[in-house]
């Protein structure tokens, strides 16, 4: 800084220095009113993810994001406040119906994409087979430590050379006495290098058929290598999983876990949840890009006052508010039963659709803040094409529509 000799006074100036922009404050985004008839019971849920997004999360998310770190803390405090389950029933736990677990999850994902997939992974998925697909002693030995945080779960389906047609899968599962015995490789999958425990799904060398094992992650001949350089979901941890001749007890096995079609009403499960998560994050970058609008000053006046950023924050809405309406009519469905596969895949398909669309938007109008991490939008921008793949591609999803549409199966 220098002064003038005769005053003293600073000729910096001042107008270089940049603002230090607040961009993560909540916004009311429910344009339609969507939301405003949630039950009290499933506001409440929601409250609660919003309290820990708002208080533990979204003050240390960036750092762990940007040095690829999982913070078990964070884990844990989702344990503690009882938002992990995805709404799996668990003894001596408070109901949380198919709303309440969609805007817990549309929640987490507006405070960051890898948190919530630790409660995708754990509750949606981990616990969900065992809860669908085991036994009452098994439900009762693992889930209420599931629930709390205490164990961790992964969900074993995805291989290295089977993504899209998991039905191919070829990890083998081989009788022997006493039990099994896994050999095979699978990718991608959380929390699968943290000790915990693995749901492994396998095929079985006596009938041919997929079945469900649950395996303890420090067995012998199990290897889970965290993978690196990823450029999404840098906050949890994925593993490259290898077994080689892991024995599995025979009281590990998931009874009801019977053929891939027990693998897929898992999954099935889960798909409203992943739409939801998609309208969280899209949620997340229009609040960005509406506050940074309104702070970021250019040609003399707020860029909120262009038409043109006018028109593409009103396009935003337009979207998010589309998939609101969608993924919450999707959801009444869900809670009635009536639900169909090629429903869930278009609320999926539309929803990451959007959600890449908005967070393109609001990337591009944050300019070159737009790729910084403590500016959110870059976080949502690189979480969503992994949302937008995981659980199902866009193909994948497109196909199923189509299939319902002209009764004809594009793929196996």
């Amino acid at each position: 800084m220098t002064a003038t000799p005769e005053t003293g006074e600073s000729l910096f100036p001042a107008g270089t220095v940049e603002p230090d922009y607040v961009l993560d404050r909540a916004l009311d985004t429910d344009a339609a009113g969507v939301l405003d008839s949630v039950a009290a019971a499933d506001r409440e849920h929601w409250m609660r993810a919003r309290a820990f997004v708002e208080e533990d999360l979204l003050p240390v998310i960036g750092e762990h994001w940007d040095r690829a770190e999982y913070s078990l803390d964070l884990v844990r405090r989702l344990g503690e406040l009882d938002l992990l389950r995805d709404g799996v029933a668990v003894e001596g736990f408070a109901p949380m119906s198919k709303t309440a677990a969609g805007l817990v999850c549309m929640e987490l994902s507006r405070g960051d994409g890898s948190i919530a997939t630790v409660t995708g992974v754990q509750g949606g998925l981990a616990m969900r087979s065992i809860a669908m697909c085991g036994t009452e002693e098994q439900r009762r030995r693992w889930l209420p430590r599931m629930a709390t945080g205490e164990l961790l779960g992964a969900f074993a389906l995805t291989e290295p050379t089977h993504g899209s047609d998991s039905v191919g899968l070829e990890t083998r599962a081989s009788p022997v006495e006493g039990g099994w015995l896994l050999n095979g490789e699978k990718k991608w999958i959380g929390n699968g290098s943290m000790g915990g425990i693995t749901v492994v799904w396998a095929r079985s060398d006596a009938d041919g058929r997929v079945h469900g094992f649950v395996v303890p992650q420090e067995s012998e001949g199990y290897t889970g290598t965290t993978i690196s350089g990823k450029l999404a979901l840098r906050a949890i941890h994925q593993a490259h999983i290898r077994f080689e001749n892991v024995f599995v007890p025979e009281e590990n096995v998931l009874p009801a876990a019977r053929s891939f079609k027990d693998t897929a009403a898992v999954l099935f499960a889960t798909r409203i949840g992943v739409a939801w998560g998609a309208v969280g994050h899209a949620q997340a970058c229009y609040e960005s890009a509406v506050q940074y609008a309104a702070q970021r000053v250019q040609f003399g006046r707020p860029l909120a006052a262009s038409q043109i950023v006018q028109e593409r924050l009103a396009r935003m809405l337009s979207e998010l508010t589309q998939i609101q309406l969608l993924v919450a009519r999707m959801t009444e469905r869900e809670e009635a039963g009536t639900l169909t596969a090629e429903q869930a895949s278009l609320a999926k398909y539309t929803a990451t659709r959007a959600a890449r669309s908005i967070a393109a938007n609001a990337r591009d109008l944050l300019g070159g803040n737009g790729i910084l991490v403590r500016h959110r939008v870059a976080r949502h921008f690189a979480d969503v094409e992994a949302l937008h793949t995981y659980e199902g591609t866009e193909t994948v999803q497109a196909l199923i529509v189509g299939r319902g549409i002209t009764g004809l199966s594009a793929f196996a």
